[in-house]
């Protein structure tokens, strides 16, 4: 399972959304948060373009960690890096 840093574990299922609000709704969720903080979205394919997109506009500040892969759902934990001391 996630590790649920701070307490504050969010999951969210964005397959409910269409696909040009499923980024959105996960680039919202990525600037909330805090270092150390993480949440889990749930898709319903490989999400590697958004890793990609996240790496472009934000480099070497996010974790990406696969928690399911597929073939039906995928869930990916995003976290944002702490700051090196």
């Amino acid at each position: 399972m996630a590790n649920a840093a701070n307490g504050n574990h969010i999951e969210i299922d964005v397959r409910p959304l269409v696909p040009m609000q499923r980024h959105q709704k996960i680039f919202e969720l990525v600037d909330q948060l805090t270092p150390g903080g993480s949440f889990v979205f749930v898709n319903d394919h490989d999400p590697k373009p958004l890793y990609y997109q996240l790496e472009a506009e934000h480099p070497q500040q996010f974790s990406w960690t696969y928690l399911e892969q597929g073939p039906e759902v995928w869930r990916v934990e995003i976290g944002r890096l702490s700051k090196a001391a």
